[in-house]
């Protein structure tokens, strides 16, 4: 889903927003993605074993690789899906945040919300 050409004030803004809710390093989501806690997690389309949130763990560790100049239209448009997801979710914290499938799921949207 590619995004109507961005200006330069959007992407910024779109980086700023991505930086501010993705607490996680590249490496840190890596090593995430590989626990079974990760793979446990998340919506699967009907014929995929992966989860909507593991892959976009994959996608955001591929964009933390990259300069700003190197970012397409369709990472703008991934990053922007990040940051409504993170948002949205985090509004539905749960008492119980250690461990539970809520913490689960933002560690592999790249947002640890047990991060200091």
């Amino acid at each position: 889903m590619a995004i109507a050409s961005l200006d330069d004030k959007e992407k910024k803004d779109i980086r700023s927003d991505f930086k501010e809710v993705v607490n996680m390093s590249a490496t840190q989501i890596d090593k995430w993605l590989q626990t079974d806690e990760s793979k446990s997690v998340g919506q699967k389309k009907e014929d995929d074993d992966e989860s909507i949130g593991h892959k976009s763990g994959e996608k955001i560790i591929e964009i933390l690789g990259k300069q700003a100049d190197d970012l397409s239209d369709d990472e703008y448009a991934h990053m922007r899906k990040v940051v409504s997801y993170v948002k949205r979710h985090s509004a539905q914290r749960p008492k119980e945040v250690a461990g539970s499938p809520w913490t689960y799921s933002l560690k592999n949207w790249g947002h640890d919300p047990e991060k200091k």
